[in-house]
C-alpha cells in the first residue's frame, strides 16, 4: 500500500496558510498547504519552495483530520507518539499529544470569542485527551490479519484509508475535507486512519521458539458513547459498544536463532471474536439512584434493525454464535426476554443463540465453570476455528469461518473473562498445530507465557470498560491471576462506585464529545443558536436543592466544634440541619432525573419519556403528581422537552451522515 509521511514540518505562512513538509524522506516529496481563508487542502508540486515569509511551528507525527465548529473549522494534528510496540516489522504507536488549529486568524484557542465555542473545543479536546487512539505508518491496525491477506493484491496500489474498515476508521468524519479532495489528487500520504482501542505485544520463548503474542480491540464509531448513553441498537443495526478482539500468534522458523528483532515468522495465526449491546431497542434511564430504570421498547422496526445487523455480521465474519451471559431472573431478566424473543422470531440460518447462566453456574467464585460454555460451544468453535498462515505449506493455511459474539448487560466484565477464555482455548490450539506444545500440554503449563497471556486480556479488560463505563473492568483478578479474590471483590466494590459517579454526574460531557468528533452531531456556523449548550434552563428551586444539601452538611460539620453551653440549643439547631439536608436529599432522589448529567447534544428525552408499548422496570426520578404547580415544575421535566423543541425549530442539525 501507498505509505504515509511519518514526520511532517508544520509551517504557518502568516493568516494565509498552514504547510506541511515531509522529513526525513525523499527529495520528492509533495509538501500539502491548507488555506486558511477558504479551508482548501492542496498538494503542491515536488520541490514547491515555501513562502518567504513561512515559520515553522513545530513537528507533526500525522494529521488528524479538520473539524467545523461555531465560528471556524480546526486542524488536528498529532504532536506526541508513544511507542506501544514492533509487530511483524511495523511500529504501532499510540497518538499521545494533540494540537488543535484554528483556521480563521481572530480565533484563539486561549481566549475563543464565544462561549459556545469555548464548550465545543473543551469537548473536542476532552475526547483527544482521554482517548486512546492508535495508529501505524506500515500495518493497517483497522482490519484484522484475514482481511489484509484476501486483499493483499487489489490493495497494493492503493492508499491505507481506502482499505480501511469503515467502522474502526475512528477519524473518518474529520477526515471528510482530505477524502474529497482525493478526488481531484492524492492525499494518500497525509490521510492517516487512526483506531479507538488497545494494543499490547509480548515476546515469547517456548522450548527455543521466539513467539509475539498480541491483542488488538477495535471499537466501531457507530453508535459510540458511554454506557447508559448508548445502549441497545440504533434503526440502521448499529449496537452499541461494538469491540472486535483480536488475538495475534507469530511463531518464528524452528531454526532461528531466537534473535528477538528477527521478523520473519513461520507461523502466522489470528483468532478473532466481537462484542456489542444487546441487539434491540432498549435503555436505562439514570435516576440518580444506584440502579437505573430499565427500559425496553418495542417499537414496530425491531426485527428490521435486530435482522440487518446479525446479517451485517455474517457477512463480514461468517456464521455467528450468540453468546447470551445476561441474568435469567431479576433486572436483568427482561433483556433476555426480549432478545430470545427476537431471535426465535428471525431464526436466521447462520445464527446460533446460545444462553449461559454466568452468575448461577460461577458463584461462590467457581470460575473455572466456564469451561462448561466451552464445552457446550466445541462444535461451534472447531467449524469457525482461526486464520492460519503457514510460510512452508501454502495448503495448510486456513480460515476463521465464523465469529463468536458475546455480550452481557454492558458487554465488559462477565463478556471479558469469557473472551479470554475463548481466546485461550484458541492460543493451546494454535500451538499445539505450530509444533510448539504438546497435545497434552497448554497455556497454564508455561508460567511466562501464561502470565502474559492473563496480562494482555486484564489490560484489553480494564481499557475497554473505561473508554464505555469509566473505571476498570469488574472482575479483573480472575482475568489476571486465574483465582476470584476477597481482595478483587473490594476493588470491585470501588470501581462500581466509580461508574456511579461518572455515569450519573459526569458522562453527559463526555456522550457529547463521543457525538462531536464522530460527526453523529454537527454545530451550526451560528453560535447564538447553540446557547443551550452552556446556560441551565432547569427552573430555580431545582438548582438551588444541591446547594440547600451542602449548606446543610457545612452546618452540621460546623455544629461540631460549637461550644456545648446548652445541650438544647445543639438539639434543636443539628435538628434544623439535618431536616433540611434530609428535605433536599429526597427533594434530589424525587426529581432525580433533572440532576443527571444529560447529553446536550442529542438529547435522549424520547428515551426518558418513552411511553408506548413496551416495558418499564419504574419511573423513578420524575418528581410526585399533585407537587407541579405548588412547585412551578412540569412531571415530563419541561426544561429538558423545550431544549429539544427550540433545536428543532431552529433547524439545528442533529445528525450528520458520515463519509462512506
Amino acid at each position: 500500500m501507498k505509505p504515509i509521511h511519518q514526520r511532517l514540518t508544520l509551517y504557518t505562512v502568516g493568516e494565509e496558510a498552514y504547510v506541511f513538509v515531509p522529513t526525513s524522506e525523499l527529495v520528492a516529496a509533495q509538501s500539502l498547504t491548507v488555506h486558511r481563508a477558504t479551508a482548501e487542502v492542496v498538494l503542491n508540486s515536488p520541490q514547491t519552495p515555501l513562502p518567504q515569509h513561512a515559520r515553522p511551528s513545530g513537528t507533526a507525527y500525522g494529521i488528524l483530520g479538520m473539524i467545523s465548529l461555531a465560528m471556524s473549522e480546526y486542524l488536528v494534528i498529532i504532536t506526541g507518539r508513544e511507542l506501544k510496540g514492533r509487530l511483524a516489522g511495523h511500529d504501532i504507536f499510540r497518538a499521545s499529544d494533540f494540537d488543535i488549529l484554528p483556521l480563521n486568524p481572530n480565533v484563539t484557542l486561549s481566549s475563543p470569542p464565544h462561549p459556545v465555542e469555548a464548550h465545543l473545543l473543551a469537548l473536542l479536546r476532552s475526547h483527544l485527551q482521554g482517548g486512546h487512539f492508535l495508529f501505524s505508518y506500515g500495518w493497517d491496525m483497522t482490519r484484522r490479519l484475514q482481511a489484509q491477506w484476501e486483499t493483499q493484491h487489489a490493495d497494493s496500489s492503493k492508499g491505507f484509508w481506502e482499505v480501511a474498515d469503515d467502522r474502526f476508521f475512528w477519524n473518518k468524519f474529520l477526515q471528510t475535507k482530505f477524502i474529497e479532495s482525493s478526488g481531484k489528487q492524492n492525499l494518500s500520504n497525509y490521510i492517516l486512519p487512526v483506531i479507538y482501542g488497545t494494543f499490547d505485544v509480548r515476546s515469547v520463548f517456548i522450548h527455543g521458539r521466539h513467539m509475539q503474542l498480541a491483542l488488538i480491540s477495535r471499537r466501531s464509531r457507530y453508535r459510540a458513547g458511554t454506557r447508559y448513553f448508548r445502549r441497545g441498537i440504533d434503526h440502521e443495526g448499529h449496537v452499541a459498544n461494538f469491540n472486535e478482539s483480536e488475538q495475534l500468534l507469530f511463531v518464528e522458523h524452528q531454526n532461528t536463532t531466537g534473535a528477538v528483532g528477527n521478523d520473519d515468522f513461520a507461523h502466522r495465526f489470528s483468532f478473532v471474536q466481537i462484542r456489542g449491546s444487546v441487539p434491540f431497542f432498549w435503555a436505562e434511564v439514570n435516576t440518580v439512584r444506584y440502579k437505573p430504570d430499565l427500559q425496553i421498547m418495542d417499537l414496530p422496526d425491531a426485527p428490521d434493525a435486530t435482522k440487518l445487523h446479525l446479517l451485517e455480521q455474517v457477512s463480514t465474519y461468517g456464521p455467528q454464535t450468540l453468546v447470551n451471559l445476561v441474568n435469567h431472573k431479576g433486572y436483568e431478566k427482561p433483556v433476555k426476554d426480549g432478545y430470545e424473543r427476537l431471535i426465535a422470531e428471525l431464526s436466521l440460518p447462520d445464527v446460533r443463540y446460545q444462553y449461559f447462566d454466568f452468575h448461577t453456574e460461577c458463584k461462590n467464585m467457581r470460575w473455572d465453570r466456564i469451561s462448561l460454555l466451552v464445552d457446550k460451544l466445541q462444535d461451534d468453535l472447531r467449524k469457525q476455528g482461526y486464520f492460519h498462515i503457514d510460510s512452508s505449506d501454502s495448503q495448510s493455511n486456513r480460515l476463521q469461518r465464523g465469529t463468536v459474539r458475546t455480550n452481557c448487560m454492558d458487554n465488559l466484565d462477565r463478556t471479558n473473562v469469557v473472551q479470554a477464555t475463548f481466546a485461550k482455548h484458541a492460543l493451546n490450539q494454535q500451538l499445539q498445530e505450530a509444533g510448539v506444545i504438546t497435545k497434552e500440554q497448554g497455556v497454564d503449563d508455561f508460567e511466562l507465557l501464561s502470565k502474559d497471556f492473563r496480562e494482555l486480556w486484564a489490560d484489553h479488560a480494564d481499557a475497554i470498560a473505561k473508554a464505555y463505563a469509566g473505571s476498570g473492568a469488574l472482575k479483573s483478578d480472575f482475568t489476571r491471576t486465574n483465582k476470584r479474590t476477597r481482595k478483587g471483590l473490594l476493588e470491585d466494590g470501588v470501581k462500581g462506585a466509580l461508574r456511579y459517579l461518572k455515569n450519573n454526574f459526569l458522562d453527559g460531557a463526555r456522550q457529547d464529545a463521543f457525538d462531536l468528533f464522530t460527526g453523529v452531531w454537527v454545530p451550526r456556523r451560528n453560535p447564538s443558536t447553540m446557547n443551550f449548550l452552556v446556560t441551565d434552563p432547569r427552573p430555580l428551586v431545582i438548582r438551588s436543592a444541591p446547594a440547600v444539601a451542602s449548606f446543610s452538611l457545612f452546618m452540621i460539620c460546623a455544629g461540631l466544634t460549637l461550644p456545648r453551653s446548652s445541650d438544647y440549643s445543639l438539639v434543636y439547631y443539628f435538628f434544623l440541619w439535618i431536616m433540611l439536608l434530609l428535605a433536599a436529599t429526597i427533594f434530589m432522589v424525587t426529581y432525580g432525573i433533572d440532576y443527571v448529567s444529560w447529553p446536550r447534544l442529542i438529547p435522549l428525552t424520547s428515551t426518558i419519556y418513552y411511553d408506548g408499548p413496551g416495558y418499564r422496570s419504574a419511573k423513578h426520578g420524575m418528581g410526585l403528581k399533585g407537587m407541579d404547580v405548588k412547585l412551578g415544575l412540569d412531571q415530563s421535566a419541561k426544561w429538558l422537552s423545550d431544549k429539544r423543541k427550540v433545536a428543532i425549530e431552529e433547524n439545528i442539525p442533529m445528525v450528520n451522515k458520515r463519509v462512506d
